[in-house]
């Protein structure tokens, strides 16, 4: 049997985790009192919350995993690190006021003893920051202090008393916090997980999708692909969607559909998803009824993202789901495309690649297990079709047998 060895990285692993899902489950509780909070990671702290507004930190957290019980030391690294990170933290906030200082909370899964200025510091009856600071300044001051902390003690020690103070009175100490074989059920409570016969896996889900956006979070290279921070509204709207997963819960529709006016058609008839109907032959008023369905598509999916009822990667998602459906229609119908075909045939081909296709996406549900409109269904379908010159192989949808190459060339004379 293996044996972990001295220089093993679990712990160190593990205190990463627990940094994440920490972010996760504070995230939640924050959701509670501001949906519109965001957090952000690594950046001036372990994990920051800030105002939506300007985007100034409200609150600074230091995450401290330790596995095995013991106290949580008046000397020890774990509380003067978190000194010295919150010191740079707010030396880069050029000093903020005491009106926009921060909240700096040490969040460590060890346990502050009675009778020691951490415990002074708890967000709770019992809390006295003249005392806390005195004895933080006493321990600072010691010279048989450890060696480990000596350098951030005096680096607490170099600012102005009232710099002193107006720190330690932002400082909160959660002590005591679930380790991380614990977060699980303080995660599901905040997120507000029932327990049933999903439960475990709704919250996998949730873990999940968080786990890739702490991801991007962290991101410093790839500009495209880094997150600035995640909003609590995102991971509601991420929760009601795994959760209505499970429960078959439809979205609300709020569009209400109607012929489109003249004047609405005109403006899409240089649109691709206009061209792909019309290099299968489909007369105008086919193409009107299409395209009402592409348009009511368009405003629904944009007021869901707008008011957090979908997520961006739920859509995606819900994009690959169709276009397996187009694919697996469009193979049917061209097995019998020949290279002598002539073009009123292959028309009448890409008419049935379409009738095929909007009769699949007409059934695939946004949320499984839930009731989806039609029309959102064969809106987004036309969606694809409308950006096959411009996206990947496996988003491209198109009607006429050819469409790849008519693509191209179509490419090729808006280019001239």
């Amino acid at each position: 049997m293996a044996q972990a060895g001295s220089h093993s990285a679990a712990g160190q692993m593990t205190g990463y985790l627990y940094q994440c899902e920490l972010a996760l489950l504070e995230l939640a509780r924050h959701s509670w009192q501001d949906a519109t909070i965001e957090v952000r990671m690594e950046l001036l702290d372990d994990i920051e919350f800030l105002n939506p507004q300007d985007n100034t930190p409200l609150e600074l957290l230091q995450a401290k995993h330790r596995e095995a019980a013991g106290p949580l030391s008046e000397t020890g690294k774990d509380f003067w690190r978190s000194i010295a990170s919150w010191i740079d933290a707010l030396a880069n906030l050029s000093q903020p006021s005491g009106q926009s200082m921060p909240l700096l909370r040490l969040v460590s899964t060890q346990i502050a003893p009675a009778n020691t200025f951490l415990s002074q510091l708890r967000p709770a009856a019992g809390r006295d920051v003249s005392s806390a600071l005195a004895r933080m300044e006493e321990v600072a001051q010691d010279e048989n202090g450890p060696d480990g902390t000596a350098k951030d003690r005096a680096l607490f020690m170099k600012l102005t008393p009232a710099q002193r103070r107006q720190l330690v009175s932002a400082i909160t100490v959660n002590d005591g916090a679930p380790v991380m074989s614990d977060l699980d059920s303080s995660l599901a409570k905040e997120l507000g997980i029932t327990p049933s016969e999903h439960a475990q896996a709704a919250l996998d889900d949730i873990k999940g999708w968080w786990y890739g956006m702490a991801v991007r979070l962290l991101e410093r290279k790839n500009r495209e692909r880094m997150l600035p921070s995640v909003k609590a509204e995102q991971l509601m709207c991420r929760r009601d969607e795994i959760i209505g997963r499970y429960a078959g819960k439809s979205l609300p529709i709020t569009e209400t559909l109607s012929n489109l006016t003249q004047a609405e058609i005109a403006g899409y008839a240089d649109r691709l998803v206009v061209t792909q109907m019309r290099w299968i032959g489909l007369p105008d008023d086919e193409v009107a009824m299409h395209l009402r369905d592409y348009h009511y598509a368009r405003a629904q999916r944009s007021e869901w993202l707008r008011t957090f009822k979908i997520t961006p990667e739920r859509l995606e998602e819900y994009e690959g789901e169709l276009h397996y459906e187009w694919e697996s229609a469009f193979r049917r119908r061209t097995r019998r495309v020949r290279a002598d075909m002539s073009e009123e045939d292959r028309q009448g081909v890409g008419q049935d690649i379409l009738d095929d296709t909007m009769d699949r996406a007409a059934d695939t549900p946004l949320s499984p297990g839930s009731v989806t409109a039609p029309w959102i269904g064969k809106g987004s379908m036309h969606g694809l079709s409308d950006q096959a010159d411009t996206v990947e192989a496996d988003r491209a949808v198109g009607w006429h047998p050819d469409y790849s190459e008519l693509c191209k060339r179509h490419n090729e004379t808006q280019e001239q």
